[in-house]
Formats: structure tokens, C-alpha cells, sequence
């Protein structure tokens, strides 16, 4: 039995290494599998193209003429526009009004990156709370426009709140450069921490259970683990969310124009860009304007990444 049991075992091996390799898939088939992953990508290249890429390109075109945004004709001014932008420098100082939301980010983060940690640890109702947190950003940012304008105003909910804790005031809070920014900041700081905080928490989830049961057993405490396993393990994300801060605060729109339309000092960068090109009918020169900014944005971020590039995160 032993013998034949060899002799079998011998011959299908035989038969298995003359056995003909597998035919080759026809080309058509060949084809086809590699154009499958094209043709899903293909709308939301298409999306992507004409509604991000081509308004670029366009915008890029129309910074080297003096179009007004109604007039069918274009009349070619080359670096025009660029050259009256530099030679302006009251064009720029609206910059400063971006450090109040530079350091309203800064509290955002941080406010941020806290709740994330508190609420990654079982706590009571932390479903609740990160809803909670997480509202603000759902809503319109025209509608937070409009609630927090009633909320500032004269007499309005601030005031009131402060009435019954036995605060008399009768400031203007959007009535002077600085308490308006102050208080337009801190609405963004308000609508954008949700947004902060869901980033903050998945990567803090992403990160192996076993790492806090092990930090537990050697006896760290939840400080410990903040510093050597979350902060370690969230740094790729913590460097996403400053790039955002700083293009964000560079390019914040939507809440000043709306309570107060850049008035008291409030005016940003793209506030002042939409008043050049709708304003004042000169689509050219905001256009130039549009392009030095994404320029800004751009080397911030080269910048940012070269100083804290990002290393790979292994934990275990």
C-alpha cells in the first residue's frame, strides 16, 4: 500500500509540472479591467474640471485683462492688474483683520482637541454632547449670519443674558473695530469647532484599544496617554486641521459679510474682492486679487508642511 500510495503521489506531481500554464485573458478582457476604474472616476473628474479647475483657469485669464464682468469684449493689460495690486498697499492691510481669527483658531483647536479627548473615553451622554458640538457646523452659514446679528446687537440677546446676571452694558458690540472683530471671530470659532472636533475624534478612535489597556496596567494616568498615545497618534490630523485654520482665516467671507458687510474695520481680503468685481465692476483686477490670495494659501501651506512634515505614526 505504502508503495502505491508513492507511486501516485509521484505521478500527479509529474502530471503537475507538465500540466500547460493557464491561457492569458483575451486583450479585449485586459482592456476592459483596466478602463473599469476610469469609468467610475469619470463624473467626478468631470464635476471636478468644470467646476473647480475651469474657474480657475478662467479666473487666471481674466487677472490680465481689464474686463468689468459685463462688457462681451476683453482688452489685454498683461501684469497690469498685479502691478496696481503691489503699488496699493491699502489693498493688503485688510490682512490684519485675519490675525483675529488666526488666534480665534488657535482657541478653536484647542477647544477642540479637548472635547475630542474627553468624549473618546466613556463618559455620560457623550453621544449627546457630540451632537451637540457637532450642530453649529450643519447649519447655513447665511442663517448663523443672521442669528448671531440679532444676537449682537443693541439690546439684543447678549445684552439681555447679561441683564439678568446683573450686567449693565451698553456697548456696541459690532460698533468699533476691535469688539467687532472680536465678536465675528468668536462666532466662527462657535460655527467651526464641530468640524475640528469630528477630526480630532476619529483619529483618536483610529488609534488600538490595547495601547490604553496596556498604559493602564503600567499606571498612566489620563495625561499619560494624552501625551504619549493620542498626541503621537493624531499628528497627521492635527497638521490638517492648521492648514485649514490659516487658509480659513485668510480667506473668511461668509460671517462678516453678512452682519456687517466689512463695515468698522471688519473688511477681509475676499470681502474686499467681491466689492472690486461687483462693486465696482472691476472682475480683472479682483480676479488678480482672487490669484494672489490662492498664491498666499499655497506657500502658507508649503511652508507649514516643510516646518512639520508628516512623519509616519506607528504606535505598536
Amino acid at each position: 500500500m505504502t508503495g502505491t500510495t508513492e507511486t501516485a503521489a509521484v505521478k500527479a506531481a509529474a502530471g503537475a509540472a507538465t500540466a500547460p500554464a493557464p491561457a492569458p485573458a483575451p486583450r479585449p478582457a485586459r482592456l476592459w479591467r483596466g478602463a473599469t476604474p476610469w469609468l467610475f472616476l469619470l463624473a467626478p473628474l468631470a464635476l471636478l474640471i468644470v467646476f473647480t479647475y475651469a474657474p480657475i483657469a478662467n479666473m487666471v485669464a481674466y487677472s490680465f485683462t481689464d474686463w468689468d464682468g459685463v462688457s462681451p469684449e476683453l482688452r489685454w493689460t498683461g501684469t497690469g492688474n498685479y502691478a496696481e495690486l503691489f503699488t496699493r498697499p491699502e489693498l493688503f492691510e485688510v490682512f490684519w483683520v485675519s490675525g483675529y481669527y488666526l488666534a480665534a483658531s488657535v482657541i478653536q483647536i484647542v477647544a477642540a482637541l479637548y472635547f475630542a479627548t474627553i468624549l473618546s473615553f466613556n463618559v455620560r451622554l457623550r453621544n449627546f454632547f457630540k451632537g451637540v458640538l457637532f450642530f453649529p457646523y450643519l447649519v447655513n452659514g447665511v442663517a448663523i449670519g443672521f442669528v448671531f446679528l440679532y444676537f449682537f446687537q443693541d439690546g439684543g440677546t447678549l445684552d439681555s443674558v447679561l441683564s439678568l446676571l446683573g450686567v449693565q452694558t451698553d456697548r456696541a458690540w459690532l460698533g468699533t473695530p476691535a469688539s467687532a472683530n472680536t465678536s465675528l471671530a468668536a462666532v466662527s470659532v462657535w460655527r467651526y469647532l464641530g468640524l475640528n472636533f469630528v477630526l480630532f475624534l476619529g483619529a483618536i478612535q483610529s488609534i488600538p484599544g490595547e495601547l490604553y489597556e496596556a498604559a493602564e496596567l503600567d499606571g498612566a494616568n489620563r495625561w499619560h496617554q494624552f501625551r504619549h498615545i493620542i498626541s503621537p497618534g493624531i499628528k497627521p490630523v492635527l497638521s490638517l486641521t492648521v492648514i485649514l485654520s490659516i487658509s480659513g482665516s485668510l480667506s473668511v467671507f461668509e460671517i462678516p459679510y453678512i452682519m456687517t458687510g466689512g463695515a468698522t474695520g471688519t473688511e477681509t481680503f475676499v470681502i474686499q474682492t467681491v466689492k472690486l468685481a461687483f462693486q465696482f465692476n472691476k472682475t480683472g483686477l479682483a480676479s488678480a486679487a482672487a490669484v494672489v490670495l490662492l498664491l498666499i494659501v499655497l506657500a502658507v501651506t508649503w511652508v507649514q508642511r516643510r516646518l512639520a512634515p508628516d512623519d509616519k505614526v506607528d504606535l505598536v
